[in-house]
């Protein structure tokens, strides 16, 4: 690289990291509260899980001995596993899902797999009388009951090829593939209406496959079935969740962190979990006497605070009066996003 050519990129870099360094604003990192699709009045506040689908047909084989029912078969096996682990999964990782949403408290009882009466698909509806006693003897708003639990598995074997690059050949291989399908029915019972919630069929498929020079190399790295049926509880809890608790959607936003030695220091304050400190300190800003360009700053920083803090409304105000006190580009970038907002949520 010639001399000149040198210097310009140096000069480049240094131009780039310049204008980071003196950027007037701070990029954070927030965490903003979603709808549910299926949300549940606010009078259901905890619920008891329970599992009325396990029963006789089902077995707790350990990971070995599961896995050795396909070794027998060549790993070509295609069949329904009931399987209590992996029901049992789906419940308390449910509850653990339910509960971090910050919307629900939850009980699993230790007796959680209660008989049903059942059709040619799912458990029936339970008896009223049942799920009052249930929710006094927990005390619990409702219950919400996996009223059909089943996953089928699908392996397969076979030998293959791969091409060597440094070789420039192909080279025998083994190749090996599973599938989970796994299926459930959820119903939420409230005693006191006597009325079934919510009603939920979930239906989906997880896949794994590998390839490898031989079989003992294979299997070595492979997903036992075991852990797969595990596995497949945790994705149906975590598409349950979806439906009926918060999610947490990350999305980054900036706030005026320079501009006077008082805007810096309180843009520190945003590191804590608590902004209380940051918002008092802006609002004295916004109603002191200060440039005009200061208070719209202030102004900007209070609108993202609100959005944070769910008021969207509140938010695009402070927006609306940061951008009429003194013009900034991100103002009029951030007024856009929350329009963009307010009208997803109307729709």
């Amino acid at each position: 690289m010639s001399i000149r050519k040198q210097t310009n990129l140096i000069l480049l870099v240094s131009i780039v990291l310049l204008a980071y360094a003196c950027s007037p604003t701070k990029r954070i990192l927030v965490e903003f509260p979603q709808k549910p699709e299926n949300e549940l009045s606010e009078e259901i506040q905890s619920l008891l899980l329970v599992n009325r689908a396990v029963d006789n047909s089902y077995t707790d084989l350990t990971t070995d001995s599961l896995q050795l029912l396909f070794y027998k078969k060549d790993f070509q096996l295609d069949t329904t596993i009931n399987d209590i682990t992996a029901a049992d999964t789906t419940l308390k990782v449910l509850g653990e899902l339910l509960f971090e949403s910050g919307r629900f408290d939850y009980v699993i009882p230790e007796d959680r797999f209660l008989p049903a009466s059942k059709n040619a698909f799912f458990a029936n509806t339970m008896n009223w009388q049942d799920v009052r006693r249930l929710c006094y003897q927990y005390q619990t708003d409702a219950v919400l009951a996996v009223d059909m639990f089943q996953t089928h598995v699908a392996t397969d074997l076979e030998d293959g090829s791969v091409f060597d690059p440094m070789q420039g050949v192909f080279i025998s291989a083994v190749g090996a593939q599973m599938v989970v399908v796994y299926e459930a029915l959820f119903r939420i019972y409230d005693p006191q209406q006597e009325q079934i919630l919510a009603r939920e069929v979930f239906k989906d498929t997880l896949l794994w496959e590998n390839m490898a020079f031989d079989v003992r190399d294979l299997f070595a790295e492979f997903t036992p079935v075991k852990q797969a049926l595990t596995e497949a509880g945790i994705a149906l809890a975590l598409d349950y969740s979806e439906k009926i608790s918060t999610s947490w959607e990350s999305e980054y936003r900036v706030i005026f962190s320079k501009g006077s030695a008082e805007l810096k220091e309180i843009a520190l304050l945003t590191d804590e979990t608590d902004w209380t400190p940051a918002i008092e300190a802006w609002e004295a800003i916004a109603k002191g006497a200060g440039s005009k360009s200061e208070k719209s700053k202030a102004l900007f920083n209070l609108a993202v605070a609100h959005e944070i803090q769910g008021d969207l409304n509140g938010a695009i105000e402070y927006a609306l009066d940061s951008y009429n006190m003194a013009f900034h580009q991100v103002t009029y970038q951030y007024l856009e996003l929350l329009e963009k907002k307010r009208k997803k949520q109307k729709n």
